[in-house]
């Protein structure tokens, strides 16, 4: 067994700690006697939880786009608890809109939070793990960084880029005795669609109205899974001595990703001539 996973008490950093996953995953640490820093924006949102859990909460301020804000949450965590066990990159929202209407500035809002926000934990959080010899990363991406659907390519883009950075960095780190998971949700009954954590296109174009009420009438109609049922699932992980790169979350996900690669499979097949001569 790791050090990290000798200790009876798991001491995570958690970001996004106020609502949806986050809040759950937070919780239900605090409830099996691990300590946990929560973070979130709103530090009110989650004053509730050093109330319940005392000594085993450290409550912070932090917006994951702020480096400096970031740093410092990861310095007084590791001060206050003496250790990091685990690092849970969690924060996140989605942008819903087709790809002509989405506008720059929007974009780069999305991916200064889904993307840039969790560089910054990972590049506060990455030495004291190294110093330790031991840790765990995780990061909350999603199935749609496997595959993107209409109205929220940008969102799954950032999801692929989240999940490059990590299939990188799992190999970066592992020498140091770190290991990473991707912990890969379907949908889930969670407060994802809430206006904190959906945003829409500032661009409305009346072409795709009709396509996009057809979009979302599909989404609606999605069986949602039960949020607290995920938590044995990441327990697992985390206890886990040799735990994977990926983790889905759902049923319906992976029959839909083996669909997908199966069909790049026999379109990379069915061109591997041309492919080939492309070599020279």
């Amino acid at each position: 067994m790791t050090q990290a996973n000798q200790r009876k008490e798991k001491v995570w950093f958690i970001t996004g700690s106020s609502r949806g996953f986050g809040r759950i995953w937070t919780e239900a640490a605090l409830k099996r006697g691990d300590n946990v820093v929560a973070t979130a924006r709103n530090l009110e949102s989650i004053a509730d939880l050093k109330a319940a859990y005392g000594n085993h909460v450290l409550i912070l301020a932090v917006d994951v786009i702020n480096a400096e804000q970031v740093k410092s949450a990861i310095d007084q965590a590791h001060k206050h608890f003496g250790r990091l066990d685990i690092v849970f990159n969690n924060a996140g929202y989605s942008l819903v809109g087709t790809i002509e209407e989405s506008k720059p500035e929007e974009i780069r809002a999305l991916y200064e939070t889904n993307i840039i926000g969790p560089v910054n934990v990972l590049q506060a959080a990455i030495p004291y793990l190294r110093e330790q010899g031991y840790g765990h990363i995780l990061g909350t991406s999603s199935a749609l960084g496997m595959y993107s659907n209409p109205l929220i390519g940008y969102y799954s883009s950032s999801k692929f880029a989240f999940e490059a950075i990590y299939d990188s960095m799992a190999k970066e780190v592992r020498p140091f005795g770190i290991n990473v998971t991707i912990i890969e949700p379907g949908a889930y009954n969670t407060e994802f669609g809430s206006r904190e954590s959906l945003k829409f296109a500032g661009r409305h174009i009346e072409a795709y109205d009709t396509f996009k009420q057809e979009v979302m009438d599909g989404i609606g109609q999605l069986e949602r899974g039960n949020p607290q049922a995920t938590v044995n699932a990441i327990f697992a992980v985390v206890d886990e001595e040799n735990p994977p790169l990926r983790l889905l979350l759902g049923k319906h996900e992976l029959p839909k990703i083996k669909e997908v690669f199966n069909d790049r499979i026999k379109v990379w097949e069915a061109w591997k001539e041309i492919s080939a001569a492309a070599q020279g």
